[in-house]
């Protein structure tokens, strides 16, 4: 499914073309696998949109007119695009495939009580980036990164939970493919295992002076090492942002909370700088040197 809005249909104005009520009052009636997480059309996923802030956003930084795309060819694993003017890679502004799923809470040694499953909206790919924008001076990138991003985190979240509340889910489900969205979604979100929780932090807090650039390219080259010499390499793991109680009280329990604590104190990490600068040769400046 595809449209594209330019001067003549502003979703961007104040006034939402679609009144709230008329979108979610008989979901059920719409489900099917041609619209967007089964309930919504594309016009009412841009009142959502235009309701959240997010259109007048993408005027403010002259993303303006857009085209979107849902494609359902995999539901009920779903994708949802914006570009910039027309369908196109290099007008690419926001690329998210997202399921609505269980979350199966796995049994740890010596963890937190478990939960029974839990109903949850999961993020199986999330690009922001401004096409309009390139790497150079001032921008630098991640890994992964094809453009500059968008720092929109929080109004995507907040989009995303709005969804997720209307739906009737437990929590927001990540599996960050790169140690730096786990990082950068932290403030959000909290790993099921409170150990993959405290690991991620304590390296963060090992290298509090380092740039956090250069720390996300020392992750992902493998040059990072563990106390006792091995090869500190990324592997991710559930993320959650919890929304009903259950799971809320599940990450402010003592257990959970104590065993972060101790996680933080114990790991011992340092950077293999030589193999850092033999890797690094290819990649921005910034990111070599101790």
């Amino acid at each position: 499914m595809k449209r594209s809005e330019g001067k003549a249909a502003p979703f961007w104005k104040e006034t939402p073309l679609v009144d709230e009520r008329e979108i979610f009052t008989e979901l059920a009636s719409k489900k099917g696998s041609s619209l967007f997480l089964g309930r919504y059309s594309l016009s009412e996923v841009q009142a959502v949109l235009n309701k959240k802030g997010l259109l007048k956003e993408a005027r403010k930084r002259f993303l303006w007119p857009l085209a979107f795309e849902i494609d359902s060819s995999e539901y009920p694993l779903q994708r949802f695009q914006i570009y910039l003017r027309e369908p196109g890679l290099d007008n690419l502004i926001v690329d998210v495939k997202v399921r609505e799923t269980e979350f199966v809470p796995k049994e740890l040694p010596d963890g937190p009580v478990s939960l029974p499953p839990q109903k949850a909206m999961s993020f199986e790919w999330l690009t922001l980036q401004n096409p309009l924008a390139k790497f150079g001076g001032q921008f630098t990138p991640l890994p992964g990164q094809t453009r500059p991003g968008l720092s929109m985190r929080a109004k995507i979240m907040d989009l995303f939970l709005y969804l997720a509340r209307l739906t009737r889910k437990d929590c927001l489900l990540a599996f960050p493919a790169y140690f730096h969205n786990a990082v950068l979604f932290s403030r959000y979100f909290h790993f099921w295992n409170p150990r993959k929780e405290a690991e991620v932090l304590a390296v963060r807090q090992s290298f509090s002076h380092m740039s956090f650039k250069q720390l996300a390219w020392v992750v992902h080259l493998n040059c990072l090492r563990r106390e006792d010499g091995t090869v500190y390499e990324w592997a991710a793991e559930e993320q959650l942002h919890p929304i009903t109680r259950p799971l809320k009280e599940y990450f402010d329990s003592r257990r959970y909370k104590d065993i972060v604590k101790r996680g933080r104190k114990s790991p011992a990490f340092s950077v293999d700088w030589a193999e850092f600068e033999r890797k690094s040769r290819d990649l921005p400046t910034f990111c070599g040197g101790a």
